[in-house]
């Protein structure tokens, strides 16, 4: 580590110095706490504590300890003076931590053999490629039993059904929601103690290595969620680490977050190191694929409120982190989560840009979910609440969601946002999920979704996998792996999501009717794209005839739960030209001859 750099906000390998490190008789453990008046090292080995003084180092604020017979699966923490007061932490660049409540850190041995050489060689960052990513939370995809708190699988032991289901399913890469360590269940991984730790409560770092490996080697790309905003208050975490505020604001009223956590404190050198090594740590040790960076825009704006003007340490922060991941990892995918119109969030750092690869379209996903809440009488006046996206859609590059933060909190689940009753959402639903894999950019889904889910999400509940037992959601699976699939195998529908050639609408004035149509390009194809969101059947004409179109998949088909018998019937040559007919709350895709 170059002291300079950390103290300047420009380091990226923090950890290979701080935190605990094994050697060939034990560990060496050091941390920075520039205002401690002393530290002890707290030992747990074989059930028997220990405490040993730490001495300082280099300028006087960093510590060091080192211990002999220590070995990987010890417990330690740090005892920290500071005026009289002494307050034991876990180590901020610790490996490990036990299992919550416990909050000592954990030595880990990061040794391992990845068989991902080929994968990491030709991965790319998506953009002329299809990226359908499975978004989840580890923990209540599905567990071993009903017990609300534990009845986990392991990284180890998911790794076979998770695999399967995700080949299956259609999906090429998978998110996980945080899986650095956290206190709370119900944060979800978003208020974090262990920022280099993943949770125990799925097991050791090892076996998340292996789990990575083992989705690489069956074609999937790893995703997780990375929290750069705030931290978990808990006192033996970061806050008031060595007795001051080292990590957080020293003043409330930016330092305490709207989620009852502790803002970092972006414009302080030090913190910058913390967060970009931890970045870099998930990439680099784990071959994570990407990070999706939860609330940027609390970065960007002072509390993510534009009145309060930009943060401009957050936006310096925010650069350099991603130029720095960037260099070291070209391919990978850095994504953000920004819900605000701060300019070229997607634009490379050289050309004052943030950085990012992709940003997450919330107001795609607003406008969408809002239009199919509404009834279909309402539908006419809010016909444009679907080509509005494609006004701004250039402007950065887009991923489109429907994630975990649309099916909690009262919001209902997808399907149950779809207006009507129970058997009348399906189709809806059909509608909109093919609207949205024929719509330029990337695809995310939260898990629950594609087989209908009716319960909002609970983490303390595995998805209710018992809905598959009935026909309707079965078949509604079932058409959500044809549709995943069918987006991986057309490049029409990929390649050229962000270049204004790849889309053309033809018919974007159906007001009277809530017709669309457009068209997608790419890869020496062309696919046609209409959809009907009116209760009422539609007919729509389309240029050249019959044998030049091929059915790709029709969300109406009998085999999906709908009812149309023969869906390539719905083309006919007409006295006035070709003419699709197009049933109820339903979406037809061909495939256009050249």
């Amino acid at each position: 580590m170059d002291f300079y750099q950390f103290y300047t906000g420009a380091c990226f390998d923090a950890y290979t110095f701080l935190g605990a490190h094994v050697t060939e008789d034990g560990a060496v453990f050091r941390t920075f706490a520039p205002a401690a008046d002393k530290i002890d090292l707290c030992l747990w080995q074989d059930g028997v504590s220990k405490i040993l003084p730490m001495h300082e180092i280099y300028d006087g604020n960093f510590y060091e300890c080192s211990a002999a017979g220590v070995k990987p699966g010890d417990y330690y923490a740090y005892e920290i003076y500071h005026n009289g007061e002494c307050t034991e932490h876990c180590d901020p660049y610790g490996f490990g931590m036990e299992l919550r409540p416990g909050h000592r850190s954990v030595v880990r041995d990061l040794s391992y053999a990845f068989h991902d050489a080929k994968w990491q060689r030709e991965r790319g960052d998506g953009k002329s490629g299809p990226v359908n990513i499975y978004e989840m939370h580890l923990g209540s995809w599905r567990k071993k039993g009903d017990a609300p708190d534990g009845d986990w699988y392991s990284y180890e032991e998911i790794a076979g059904p998770l695999i399967a289901y995700l080949k299956q399913s259609g999906y090429n890469a998978v998110e996980f929601l945080p899986l650095s360590e956290h206190p709370a269940d119900v944060s979800w991984g978003y208020q974090n103690t262990g920022f280099f730790a993943p949770t125990s409560r799925y097991g050791s770092a090892k076996e998340l290595m292996a789990l990575v490996d083992a989705l690489h080697q069956n074609g999937i790309a790893v995703i997780m969620d990375f929290v750069p905003v705030h931290f978990a208050v808990d006192d033996y975490g970061l806050s008031q680490y060595d007795g001051t505020a080292l990590y957080e604001y020293p003043h409330r009223d930016v330092g305490d977050s709207e989620w009852g956590s502790k803002n970092f404190m972006h414009s302080r050198g030090e913190v910058r190191s913390f967060l970009q090594s931890a970045a870099n740590y998930w990439l680099s040790v784990y071959h994570f694929d990407g990070l999706r960076m939860d609330a940027v825009s609390r970065i960007i704006y002072w509390q993510g409120d534009e009145a309060r003007g930009v943060n401009r340490d957050g936006i310096l922060f925010i650069k350099t982190m991603n130029a720095g991941l960037k260099s070291r990892h070209p391919n990978c995918m850095l994504i953000a989560e920004d819900s605000t119109n701060y300019p070229k969030v997607t634009a490379p750092v050289s050309e004052d840009g943030l950085g990012f690869d992709y940003k997450w379209d919330l107001g795609w996903m607003h406008d969408t979910l809002s239009f199919f809440q509404s009834s279909p009488e309402q539908r006419f006046g809010r016909y444009h609440k679907l080509t509005f996206s494609m006004m701004y859609y250039y402007n950065e590059h887009y991923l489109l969601p429907l994630s975990h933060d649309e099916v909690v909190h009262g919001k209902a689940t997808i399907l149950q946002k779809m207006n009507g009753g129970y058997d009348g959402k399906f189709p809806q639903a059909r509608a909109m999920y093919a609207y949205m894999m024929a719509h330029p950019g990337k695809k995310l889904n939260f898990m629950g979704n594609e087989i209908g889910h009716f319960r909002e999400w609970d983490e303390k509940r595995e998805q209710d996998w018992n809905l598959l037992e009935f026909p309707i959601h079965e078949a509604f699976y079932r058409y959500i792996c044809d549709l995943n699939q069918l987006y991986l195998n057309h490049p029409a529908l990929y390649e050229k999501d962000y270049d204004r050639d790849g889309f053309e609408w033809t018919q974007v004035h159906g007001e009277d009717r809530t017709v669309y149509a457009f068209e997608r390009l790419g890869g020496k194809e062309r696919i046609l794209a209409l959809f009907n969101f009116g209760s009422h059947p539609q007919k729509e004409k389309i240029a050249g005839k019959a044998e030049d179109y091929q059915l790709l998949i029709h969300s109406d088909d009998e085999k999906y739960g709908g009812n149309v018998e023969n869906p390539a019937q719905c083309l006919r040559q007409e006295e006035d030209g070709l003419v699709c007919t197009l049933a109820p709350f339903s979406a037809v895709l061909f495939e256009k001859q050249a």
